[in-house]
């Protein structure tokens, strides 16, 4: 068993350079459904995304607990490929994973899991196959030419996915479920109109 039922904090990392788009409708509607979101810094120093933002940590990586987090969310950032800055963040999601905690990782993210062979012998995606081809991992079989994907406890989605990235999410935290979690996605991906009503009966 997951601590999904017991453990009701979400981590999201933040550091420079993250991609501000890629994580608000994960974090606004698990925060909707009682998730406390708490977010992990390098260091308690404030971060600045790409838009502009600057975010205090509400702590810092080396306080970041796999018992006290329900799910770690690693947003993309150019940091991702230009050093090992953020390595320690994929350190820690092999930590997570290990104590059986979710991770969900989108865009520059996955190829920080794929460089530290997290991504070898589970399911998943990301931007394109050859973006993960040139970080050498080992995990092209299991690379899955779609949106987003779910391998038990790993979550990952390409850049331009934010929607279907918080759909994998919402169905593994059980915020949505079966027709709910359908009509959540139809409504946020598609415009359906039709959504809306089965979403909120």
């Amino acid at each position: 068993m997951t601590g999904t039922t017991t453990r009701k904090t979400v981590h999201l990392a933040v550091y420079d350079t993250l991609a501000d788009w890629e994580t608000g409708h994960t974090t606004a509607w698990l925060a909707r459904s009682g998730y406390e979101i708490r977010t992990v810094g390098p260091t308690g120093a404030p971060v600045t995304t790409l838009g502009g933002l600057r975010v205090t940590p509400d702590l810092a990586l080396p306080d970041l607990r796999p018992g006290d987090s329900a799910l770690l969310i690693l947003p993309g950032a150019d940091l991702w490929d230009t050093g090992d800055d953020l390595a320690p963040f994929a350190a820690t999601a092999r930590a997570f994973l290990e104590a059986r905690v979710p991770v969900a990782a989108i865009c520059g993210a996955t190829a920080g899991l794929a460089r530290e062979g997290l991504l070898d012998e589970r399911d998943h995606t990301s931007a394109v196959s050859f973006y993960l081809a040139a970080t050498g991992y080992r995990g092209a079989d299991h690379y899955i030419d779609t949106d987003a994907v779910t391998d038990g406890d790993l979550i990952t989605a390409g850049p331009t996915e934010p929607v279907a990235f918080a759909r994998e999410v919402l169905g593994r935290m059980g915020a949505f479920q079966g027709e709910r979690l359908d009509a959540w996605y139809r409504l946020f991906h598609d415009s359906d109109a039709a959504a809306f009503e089965v979403l909120n009966s």
